[in-house]
């Protein structure tokens, strides 16, 4: 009785997911303890391996589970504590504000969006040019709003397209029903299904990459660039003119890295979209534009000036990111007639398990933080002087924000630089260099990872990802051509250009010159 117990909790435990996989999160279990009583240290990276492995098995099982049993442990055991990963959650609550809401309003206007989107797509017929929209529509947006909104626009998109599709080619109506994800009422039309899946892969992969290359632009793209920039002194433009001699070379290359990728077909990109399905997308616009009532046009315009407020309460900062997308809830429902909670409800379900798997990441950087884990190289990158230290912060920043959050990563190191400079370690046209080389490190490098990224790792474990066929080795594999050529360039003109660049925009005033004697008085009087 009791070892058919057992075996009936067994089968329980992690649900569908692969015998292989359960029995290895029971040994990562058993192993952890064991470890920590040897050594912290070790048993810390070992924690952070594992969690990155639930990550990359993402569509074998959804990570929260085995990397939040991994983490409950990690608390038992002493690696860090309710209290630390409460604080992280608590610093990071913009974030988690804006998982929660904003995904939900950008869910309430997908009218709009695939409205815009399906007239771009169909009438942009260069697959070429159409990845260039992309890549550079999300750059765009990117260096104003934050990634998280942008990718969450261009998933709810892309989700729109594979169930139109799914469902006419399952023999249904564009109205009806339907579970799209089950492929066997469309085993006759299996390649269509395998080329359009390979299709919206590269334009998921162009725009995540986009917000990349735009988010590292201003200092409002990503969370740590408003760290840095709060840290450093530093007003919208300075920021950015400080940045563009890194960033605006890495944008062109990154752009001529889409091109050549989309023309030579390499790492799975160059995908067509079947002509099939161009005529299903058409035949879906007409029906719409046919079926289009006064009330729906009016609720496309209605959506319309509410994305316009979006953007402009965004890139003002009117509120926080969270707030604003709570707003666009209460306009886009109140506007369109949804009243019941029922239907609300359904726009959250594609946030809150993301949101839930951040805050259990937000654990693991506690115990990063806790148990020392990146001291060593930030203790030996200072150790550094000069250019070389400038390139040195780059790459430390590059690879641990591949391994971590570059929100944590970013924060950590310009928080340890500015102590330096308030010792007199370094002077303070030093630390402006460092912190745009903190800043390019955290941003570029890290699109090698889905965990380098939230974006990216919002992508990876979202609904269309299984859908798409898209896992974190394949991520990992189609970002590696950017991410080869966006660290590169970014070293380059980190060592290269930077010094350089910024002698000349003293010279001209467009930023300010601090000497060390400022920046000496400056520290004793903070």
């Amino acid at each position: 009785m009791q070892t058919s117990m057992i075996g009936a909790v067994y089968k329980n435990f992690l649900g569908h997911a692969p015998d292989w996989y359960k029995k290895t999160i029971i040994a990562f279990l058993l192993i952890n303890p064991l470890l920590f009583q040897v050594d912290p240290y070790i048993a810390g990276w070992t924690l952070v391996i594992q969690f990155i492995f639930t990550l990359a098995m993402a569509l074998k099982c959804y990570p929260l589970q085995p990397g939040g049993l991994l983490l409950i442990e990690a608390m038992f055991i002493g690696m860090t504590t309710p209290g630390h990963m409460m604080h992280e959650i608590e610093v990071n609550l913009e974030v988690v504000l804006l998982l929660v809401f904003m995904v939900a309003g950008i869910f309430f206007m997908k009218d709009l969006l695939m409205y815009l989107f399906t007239k771009l797509v169909i009438k942009v017929q260069n697959k070429l040019v159409l990845s260039l929209s992309f890549i550079f529509a999300s750059a765009f947006l990117s260096a104003f709003l934050d990634a998280l909104t942008v990718v969450a626009v261009i998933i709810s998109v892309g989700l729109g397209f594979y169930s139109i599709y799914h469902k006419v080619a399952s023999g249904k109506e564009f109205h009806s029903d339907h579970d799209h994800t089950s492929d066997t009422a469309v085993e006759d039309r299996q390649s269509d299904l395998e080329n359009f899946r390979a299709f919206l892969r590269n334009l998921m992969m162009h725009s995540a990459v986009g917000t990349a290359l735009g988010g590292v632009m201003t200092m409002v793209g990503e969370p740590q660039n408003l760290i840095i920039a709060d840290k450093a002194g530093w007003s919208f433009v300075e920021f950015f003119i400080r940045m563009a001699p890194v960033t605006l070379p890495v944008f062109v290359f990154g752009l001529m890295t889409t091109v050549v990728l989309e023309k030579a077909k390499l790492f799975s990109y160059g995908a067509q979209l079947p002509e099939t399905v161009r005529n299903i997308l058409e035949d879906y616009n007409n029906h719409m534009d046919k079926g289009r009532s006064k009330r729906d046009t009016a609720k496309l315009l209605v959506q319309a000036l509410i994305g316009v407020w979006l953007v402009v309460g965004l890139a003002t900062h009117m509120a926080s990111v969270g707030l604003i997308g709570l707003s666009v809830i209460v306009l886009a429902t109140s506007t369109s007639g949804v009243i019941e909670e029922h239907a609300i409800g359904k726009a959250f379900e594609e946030a809150l398990p993301f949101t839930a798997l951040l805050c259990v990441f937000f654990g693991v950087v506690a115990v990063i933080i806790d148990q020392g884990l990146f001291q060593p190289v930030i203790h030996w990158v200072l150790s550094f002087e000069g250019e070389t230290q400038m390139v040195m912060f780059y790459l430390a920043n590059g690879v641990l924000s591949m391994v971590s959050d570059n929100v944590f990563v970013g924060s950590v190191y310009i928080t340890e630089v500015t102590s330096a400079l308030e010792a007199g370690q370094i002077t303070r046209d030093q630390y402006d260099m460092l912190a745009v080389a903190i800043n390019t490190g955290t941003n570029l490098p890290s699109v090698a990872t889905p965990n380098g990224q939230a974006a990216f790792l919002f992508l990876l474990t979202s609904a269309i990802a299984p859908l798409l066929r898209l896992s974190y080795g394949r991520m990992v594999y189609m970002a590696l051509p950017y991410t080869v050529v966006l660290t590169i360039v970014g070293l380059a003109a980190t060592y290269l250009v930077l010094g350089d660049a910024t002698q000349m925009l003293y010279d001209m005033h467009l930023i300010e010159h601090h000497s060390a004697a400022e920046a000496a008085s400056g520290s004793a009087s903070h």
